[in-house]
């Protein structure tokens, strides 16, 4: 079969169908303005099953084995770029406010500080966090904070859980904090970096569903990340899932999303500190 994007359409059925099955499982909404994305996305996946259309891909969706490749498909659709230290006006939020307010707070107790970055991709905002903390907070071999990081996407925790990442992925990364935090790598491996085991260690990753019924924390978070990830929901959505993280913020807690997004239009209990920086009123 020799299939290319040029000589396959994907028919309005089968895009509305597939737009469907996405937000029922995912809450994703996928527009009309997603339909080449989408279409681009999926058809090295068409190639991989040896399917001649994506009619027939959408047949594979409604059949016995439907379940396991709509995994694969939230996978396709939900996995963005990234690169360490996106958006670092964030970083430099928590440096300069975040970080000294907490420390301040806790400065005769021996309390964790909790972060969680709620759609992780594959790693690179978790760890960036990571070397944040370490270079700023407390080495990574201390207790004194802990991350916890979840995607909807199996494939990119994979990728994150085994850390290794090209030179492109690592811009913005300075020389000497690759040579704190990454091993280099020889041979096979010439122009990747590998993040260091003890970074490694600080990061746990989970597969989650923002959506799902209910999240596996026990603990409150004093700082979440939940970044780029709105712009793919409705506007209740967008309400949903921003209720249910500032459930899981501790007063006087912080929520990060994309410079791109904006919670303006929807009922929340925050306040907004900064452009995409938001606050938990202390009760």
């Amino acid at each position: 079969m020799n299939m290319t994007l040029e000589s396959v359409r994907l028919e309005d059925a089968d895009y509305e169908f597939i737009c469907q099955l996405v937000y029922e499982r995912s809450r994703i909404h996928l527009g009309s303005d997603k339909k080449t994305l989408v279409s681009s996305r999926l058809a090295k996946r068409l190639r991989q099953l040896q399917l001649n259309d994506y009619h027939e891909y959408c047949q594979l969706l409604r059949s016995a084995a439907g379940e396991e490749e709509l995994r694969n498909l939230i996978d396709r659709i939900s996995t963005n770029h990234t690169h360490f230290f996106r958006e670092i006006k964030h970083f430099e939020f928590l440096r300069d406010t975040a970080l000294p307010q907490w420390l301040k707070a806790h400065a005769r107790s021996s309390e964790t500080l909790r972060l969680w970055s709620a759609a992780s991709s594959s790693g690179e905002e978790p760890y960036s966090l990571a070397i944040w903390l370490a270079e700023h907070l407390a080495p990574a071999a201390s207790d004194r904070w802990q991350i916890e990081a979840t995607d909807i996407s199996t494939r990119v925790l994979e990728l994150a859980q085994v850390a290794v990442y090209d030179t492109e992925r690592l811009r913005g990364v300075s020389d000497a904090l690759l040579r704190r935090y990454f091993q280099r790598g020889v041979g096979s491996r010439q122009g990747q970096f590998r993040v260091k085991e003890e970074l490694r260690r600080c990061v746990h990753f989970h597969h989650l569903n923002l959506l799902q019924p209910d999240y596996p924390f026990r603990t409150a978070f004093d700082i979440i990340f939940c970044r780029n990830v709105m712009i793919y929901f409705d506007k209740p959505t967008q309400e949903d899932l921003v209720r249910r993280l500032a459930d899981r913020l501790v007063p006087g807690g912080y929520l990060m999303v994309g410079h791109s997004e904006s919670l303006s239009g929807i009922k929340h209990p925050l306040r907004l500190v900064q452009p995409a920086i938001y606050l938990k009123p202390q009760a």
